[in-house]
Formats: C-alpha cells, structure tokens, sequence
C-alpha cells in the first residue's frame, strides 16, 4: 500500500496544486462573466416617477437613472448625469399636445429612448 501512493501519480501536493489552479480560474471566469452583464445589458434608462400624461402646470420635472451610458438626450437636447447616473430636468410643455424622449447611447452604439407624452391644459381653461 506505501508503494502505491509514493508510486502514483496523484500525490497530495499535485491534487492542492490543480485544485488552485481550478479555483482561480473559476474565480476569474465568474468575475469576468459577472463584468460582462454591462455590455450584454446595454443602456438602460428608468424613470423615477411617472408624471401625469395630463398637466396644468406649464413646467414638469422628469428625473430618473441612466445606467450604462456615454450620452443622454431630452428632445434632441444633452442632459447630464451625476456619478450615480442619476438625471433631473426640466421640461416646458407647449400648448396642447407634447411628446418627450429621452434617448441614450453606450460606448458600442447601442441605443434606448424612453417616449413619453403629455397634454397641457392651462389652469385657466379648467376653472371656466
């Protein structure tokens, strides 16, 4: 039986020796896959909260999150957003009816928008 296991191949040191290598590798490959979703994901952008689709004030607030972004856009028009990819902007509504989008492109060019639209009626038209 002792010249079996100082005679095999498998010894202790070389079974702790692949199964580091094993668990390393394992380990890279999860971290790797688990970076990866940012670019399988691609842009996302989540409003906070819905705004009414009928308004009577003339100026909204859309805020929201953008993750995974190189640019944002209101109506055409770049916005900004903090390092938590958090965004909160203004938007004046015309007369009657609006719609709003807010699009978004990441670093490989793939776009999102989110389409939104709303109808303004002046305080002034509902009381009479």
């Amino acid at each position: 039986m002792v010249d079996f296991i100082t005679t095999s191949r498998f010894t202790l040191r070389i079974i702790l020796k692949y199964s580091f290598v094993i668990i390393v590798l394992g380990s890279l490959f999860s971290y790797i896959a688990f970076q990866a979703r940012f670019m399988i994901e691609g842009p996302q952008i989540t409003l906070d909260s819905e705004p009414n689709r009928v308004q009577n004030e003339r100026i909204i607030t859309l805020s929201g999150t953008a993750k995974n972004i190189t640019e944002i856009t209101l109506n055409g028009r770049q916005i900004f957003t903090d390092e938590y990819g958090h965004f909160d902007e203004a938007l004046v509504l015309e007369n009657g009816y609006t719609i709003t989008t807010i699009a978004a492109v990441d670093r490989y060019g793939r776009r999102t928008q989110v389409v939104r639209s709303f109808v303004y009626i002046p305080a002034s038209i509902i009381t009479k």
